[in-house]
């Protein structure tokens, strides 16, 4: 069918931009940190202490971010949030090298998490609410595209800076880039198609076709989203999902830098590929997903491919402890990262399928556990890694990517939440 317009495609290329700066400021510590260490004198456990402040905040707020999306809109709430992540992200480099700096910089890394957790399920809402059924596939798997891009940019783009003008100035060049494209979305952005002086007609009559009516529904309540099966098996799978990609995105530089010997050029180079395989398997994974859910059904379709690109991350990830040369084990390890990044437009196309009105809420409370698992394996993987070693750290990743492959096989693409709800009560 031909449109007019294609303004829906504009705000997903959009949301991409933000997921990517998002990363920027997120990551740029993992890149920066070894540097941060030494002025500050920290430890890794202590840097890990700052990854888990962060995804503490982002974890907490994500369910109370989703839900001022759906009620608030995703254009006034991502607009807010921008300024936010800027604010705290510039507020690092004026902590003073004192005892208390560490007790700053975890603060400071809460309220940027807190800050954050906004910026999914506010793209989630969008999606709910923009994208019909049939395209949600690629639409996620574009905006998804995103954190490993920004992954993937963050060595090179952060070590430049830091060697050049040091560590304070890539935060301050992070942010900045921030601020800017938040003004662009506050421009281009609107809640909804009706809403949007660019839609053409012929455009809005196919958005309106392809997305059920229950987007415009009253949100539903907590009780009824924290009691539904398919809720608590995407957040399940979505923890084991983030303790493998916080692996990726936390202490990737410092594994390849520390334990493989790297120097700081060659890290940053060969750290830039777990980012571009995320990307290049977010895409595909959107692709496949759609193709698959348009042929076969959305249980094969969505759950189907999530159960696969997991469980091939499990694979990888074993075959890459057992590499010796770095830049081999660096390929295999990234290929792992690639292959788990196929399953992130699963999650997040089906909590907007099953979700209706509440697909900003019901995809923050699953994406709570994914940065619970980040959270925990800020802290667990350094600590396993000193005890018995980085190979053991990454097998416990794999495992955990095993449980999350499983939990797919449960999970019921079609069935709504409201339709659960009177099914069993």
């Amino acid at each position: 069918m031909s449109h007019d317009s294609h303004v829906r495609w504009r705000l997903v290329a959009w949301l991409f931009v933000l997921s990517t700066i998002a990363y920027l400021d997120r990551v740029n510590i993992a890149v920066a940190g070894q540097a941060i260490a030494r002025e500050y004198h920290l430890s890794n456990v202590q840097l890990g202490w700052l990854s888990s402040a962060l995804l503490l905040g982002y974890a907490a707020f994500q369910a109370p971010g989703g839900r001022a999306a759906d009620r608030l809109g995703a254009r006034q709430t991502l607009t807010v949030a921008v300024i936010w992540w800027g604010v705290f992200s510039v507020a690092m480099v004026a902590v003073p090298v004192a005892g208390y700096a560490i007790a700053v910089m975890v603060m400071l890394r809460f309220a940027l998490g807190s800050g954050e957790a906004v910026m999914y399920p506010s793209a989630n809402r969008v999606v709910a609410t923009w994208i019909p059924i049939q395209e949600r596939g690629l639409a996620n798997g574009l905006i998804f595209m995103g954190p490993g891009i920004g992954a993937g940019i963050t060595p090179p783009l952060v070590t430049a800076i830091m060697l050049r003008y040091g560590w304070r100035a890539s935060f301050i060049v992070c942010a900045a880039i921030g601020l800017c494209a938040g003004a662009v979305w506050r421009v281009v952005a609107r809640d909804t198609p009706a809403g949007h002086p660019g839609v053409s007609d012929g455009e809005r009559t196919y958005i309106e076709a392809g997305i059920p009516a229950r987007v415009a529904a009253p949100p539903l309540p907590w009780r009824a989203i924290c009691a539904d099966r398919n809720v608590r098996l995407l957040t399940v799978s979505y923890f084991c999902y983030g303790y493998l990609a916080w692996i990726f995105l936390a202490w990737f530089y410092i594994y390849l830098h520390t334990v493989r010997g790297m120097d700081l050029r060659t890290t940053a180079r060969y750290a830039m590929l777990p980012g571009l395989a995320m990307a290049i398997g977010s895409a595909v994974g959107g692709v496949l997903n759609d193709y698959f859910s348009r042929h076969f059904g959305r249980r094969v379709g969505r759950c189907g491919i999530a159960a696969l690109g997991i469980a091939l991350a499990a694979v990888f990830i074993a075959l890459g402890t057992q590499v010796e040369a770095a830049r081999l084990a660096s390929i295999t390890l990234a290929a792992g990262a690639g292959s788990l990044y196929l399953a992130q437009s699963s999650f997040w196309s089906v909590s907007a399928d099953i979700a209706g009105s509440s697909a900003g809420a019901v995809s923050g409370v699953m994406n709570m556990g994914a940065q619970l698992g980040g959270v925990v394996t800020a802290s667990l993987t350094p600590w396993i890694a000193d005890r018995f070693g980085w190979t053991t750290s990454f097998l416990a990743a794999a495992a955990l990517c095993v449980v999350g492959a499983t939990a797919w096989g449960f999970v019921r693409p079609t069935v709504e939440i409201s339709d659960q709800r009177s099914a069993i009560g």
